[in-house]
């Protein structure tokens, strides 16, 4: 039943035009909240979520779903304003990744076929960028869609993160693991990935979590990407070696190599959407310039960089072109970013078309590093200096109903 309107004497006339508009105000912030729907989410949605939540990436023999793949798509349902697909990432991810138990169990990164053909939980090992992006989608979705039983899922995750990903270096001081299994090595040394380190998330960590360790990450994020910077790049993986109990230092990571490619790709991107009056902004895109330069010389992305000489290897793809446009936003340079936002539009078109649809399903990490880059550019969202996000609709719609 409608509520009725009571006019108080004083606004009698006011009040009773409200009544008499009140249906037309809810048809047009309907109309406002639906404008605001994110087409390109919905393609994603389209292509690569199962109706149960999984993120299906086609690409593997294992038609494999991964951590970093629920993760991602929660973050973009909830810049989509779409919580019901936001609902079912979160639950398909808990019950096959954390075996149903999020306050025990960090999310295993990597569920498919096995080679009897069995459904299940390929590697149990962790990935700390994933589980970083969950709490975070997690932390926005209470404050945004206020609902309070996000928090509890969010904090239970950053204490497993802390207890278990978390390592003290000696010299440097906390630092994030890329998983729980294997990056501590023998005789004092750890494996990194920098791609692994946003810092919008870790600021936005850190409000969760004052007492956490988030904010001496993010600084410490700062004296990673000086140390192991050469030619303007920061490699895909990189190592930290302790050299006496208070001391140590950057050094290429001998297993991986000075290689920069699909991992360091996500560099860009995060350095690019980093809201400039971070202290970290500046001195981050000071360590990133190689890229700049890449582009401009050659007009493309190369696909893959060795940090020792700089030499440039191959063609990136459009996910590529798309990582690169908050950066170059960030860095003011309007010619490259509109350079490369017309290959990423041709191209995705490209792998959008019926007939590319029948062949394969289109490329998983172009889309993502596309809907993270786009969804900026295209002012669906940004970060705040806190690390809070601000969407496009939150100021037309009610928070989603509860599901």
């Amino acid at each position: 039943m409608a509520k009725r309107c009571v006019p108080s004497r004083l606004r009698r006339l006011g009040a009773a035009l409200a009544c008499l508009l009140l249906p037309g105000v809810a048809l047009a912030q309907a109309q406002a909240c639906e404008a605001n729907a994110w087409p390109l989410w919905q393609t994603f949605r389209t292509h690569f979520v199962q109706p149960d939540g999984r993120v299906l990436d086609a690409s593997t023999p294992q038609q494999h779903s991964s951590s970093e793949g629920q993760s991602y798509a929660m973050f973009f349902a909830l810049v989509g304003n779409d919580r019901e697909s936001f609902d079912k990432l979160w639950a398909w991810a808990k019950d096959n990744l954390a075996g149903s138990d999020i306050r025990s169990n960090l999310p295993g990164w990597w569920w498919g076929l096995d080679e009897k053909k069995a459904w299940r939980l390929l590697d149990r090992n962790s990935a700390s960028d994933a589980d970083l992006w969950f709490a975070y989608a997690l932390l926005e979705a209470a404050r945004l869609w206020k609902d309070e039983r996000y928090t509890n899922d969010a904090r239970s995750l950053l204490a497993n993160i802390a207890r278990q990903e978390v390592a003290e270096l000696p010299g440097l001081g906390k630092m994030l693991l890329p998983g729980f299994i294997s990056f501590a090595k023998p005789d004092h040394y750890w494996q990194l990935n920098p791609s692994y380190l946003p810092i919008p998330v870790l600021r936005r960590l850190a409000v969760a979590e004052p007492n956490g360790p988030w904010s001496e990450i993010a600084r410490n994020t700062g004296s990673l990407f000086k140390g192991v910077s050469q030619h303007g790049f920061v490699a895909d993986w990189v190592g930290y070696r302790g050299t006496s109990p208070n001391s140590g230092m950057f050094v290429t990571d001998p297993a991986k190599g000075p290689l920069a490619s699909y991992d360091a790709i996500r560099v860009y991107l995060w350095a690019g959407v980093t809201p400039a009056k971070d202290p970290q902004a500046k001195p981050i895109l000071d360590s990133l310039q190689g890229m700049s330069r890449a582009v401009a010389s050659q007009g493309t992305p190369p696909e893959k960089v060795t940090l020792n000489d700089g030499a440039l290897q191959g063609t990136g793809p459009f996910g590529f072109s798309a990582a690169l446009l908050p950066y170059f936003k960030a860095l003011k340079q309007p010619y490259l970013l509109d350079q490369q936002r017309a290959r990423v539009d041709q191209l995705m078109a490209a792998s959008l078309t019926e007939e590319a649809v029948k062949m394969r399903q289109p490329p998983y990490y172009d889309f993502v590093l596309s809907l993270f880059a786009l969804g900026y550019i295209d002012a669906h969202y940004q970060f705040l200096d806190d690390g809070k996000l601000k969407t496009s609709w939150e100021s037309s719609c009610p928070p989603a109903a509860t599901r």
